[in-house]
Formats: structure tokens, C-alpha cells, sequence
């Protein structure tokens, strides 16, 4: 068993991931986590590998760590619809990274005023168990969101 620390990715609130109002990531489709409602601008790698896939439009990025999880992080909810509008890719696909280095960064007033809810889901989509989870406001880069063991 691999134990895999994971930072946070933004700065902000961490809030359960059933209570996340997308029914995809609430029951777990996607994979296990937690989700943050932000309290910065700028999305952060979690853990050191791969940046996998970084959407064209910044909202979500995934990125695998050499142990073989992979993690998706997702601002904001439905935020695929704004095709770009309040995000910018700083990171570029295919880069090796490591915790805190910077991938995205958004403006919440920019995406809420566009109708859209910046609560932002950080899930295990590789398999593996979340063994340990953080609770109250994480710091990104520097703060254990969750621990996952694979």
C-alpha cells in the first residue's frame, strides 16, 4: 500500500463531497473526495506528476502521480459552459509538476456572475481509498486535503 498525501489546490473551505449539488460528483460517479468553495484565484497541482488533461477552458484539470492515482481537480460546477470566460490556463498539458505548482487561475466574480456555483470538487478518479480527510479552510499547496492509499 502506497500512501498518497494530498495538498489542497485552492485556498478555502472544505466541504463534504455528498453535499457538492451535482449529483455526478455527490454520489461518487466520478470518484471519492472532497470539494473547497474557494477563497482565491489560483488553482494549484496537488501532488507531484503528470498534468494529465488541462481543459482549453481552464474549468478542470487531472493529473496522475507516478504511484498511479490520478486526481481531477473541478472549479466550480458546470463551468465547461463558459467555455473559457473567467479562467486562464497558466500550466500547459503534459507538464511534470509538483504540489503548488500553479495550473489555472479563475475569477469567482467573473464565473458567479455568469450564473455558475464555484464550489470545486477534488477527487480520486484512479481507484485507491481516501483514508484521512481535511476538515474547516486549507491552504493550497501547503494543507493535506486528503490522504490516499493505493
Amino acid at each position: 500500500m502506497t500512501r498518497i498525501q494530498v495538498l489542497a489546490p485552492l485556498d478555502g473551505v472544505v466541504v463534504e463531497l455528498e453535499k457538492v449539488p451535482d449529483q455526478v460528483f455527490a454520489q461518487k460517479m466520478v470518484g471519492d473526495g472532497v470539494a473547497i468553495d474557494p477563497s482565491g484565484s489560483i488553482a494549484v497541482a496537488p501532488v507531484a506528476g503528470k498534468l494529465l488533461k488541462l481543459f482549453p477552458g481552464g474549468h478542470a484539470f487531472g493529473i496522475s502521480t507516478p504511484s498511479g492515482a490520478e486526481l481531477i481537480v473541478h472549479i466550480g460546477l458546470d463551468t465547461i459552459e463558459l467555455k473559457g470566460k473567467g479562467f486562464k490556463n497558466i500550466a500547459t498539458e503534459g507538464q511534470q509538476v509538483q504540489p503548488g505548482t500553479p495550473i489555472v487561475s479563475f475569477d469567482r466574480p467573473i464565473i458567479e456572475q455568469l450564473g455558475k456555483v464555484i464550489l470545486s470538487p477534488v477527487v480520486s478518479s484512479g481507484g485507491g481509498r481516501i483514508v484521512e480527510r481535511a476538515t474547516g479552510t486549507v491552504r493550497a499547496g501547503k494543507d493535506v486535503l486528503f490522504v490516499l492509499e493505493i
